[in-house]
């Protein structure tokens, strides 16, 4: 499976964005899909995951509340929905698949598909 990351911006704090990572090659709600984020300077950071298949939804605590990860079938599209902004959150954003049919997030998926990273910038 293939996927495309976008949706990436410059946003003041408090502000919204959504990314999107669309799927080509592949069916994506057969996988699981996992968000994560690297700043500068700083290790990767898993952001949030949605199961394949039953497409329950996962994300760490400090980020519940602000996050919100979904998925569209018909468009083959993952989403990340950011709201709340805050400077810290500014990191190159990437998404990837555990490209196992029926992947779940539960189960220490193995993301070994991943798109190119979108930039997301909170600043004023």
């Amino acid at each position: 499976v293939q996927l495309q990351a976008s949706g990436g911006g410059l946003v003041q704090p408090g502000g919204s964005l959504r990314l999107s990572c669309e799927a080509s090659g592949s069916t994506l709600d057969y996988y699981a899909i996992g968000w994560f984020r690297q700043a500068p300077g700083k290790e990767r950071e898993w952001v949030s995951c949605i199961s394949g298949t039953e497409g329950s939804t996962f994300l760490p605590d400090a980020l519940k509340g602000r996050f919100t990860i979904s998925r569209d079938n018909a468009k083959n599209t993952v989403y990340l929905q950011m709201n709340g902004l805050k400077p810290e959150d500014t990191a190159v954003y990437y998404c990837a698949a555990d490209s196992k049919v029926g992947s779940s997030c539960l189960t220490g998926p193995t993301f070994d598909s991943w798109g190119q990273g979108t930039q997301v910038t909170v600043s004023s």
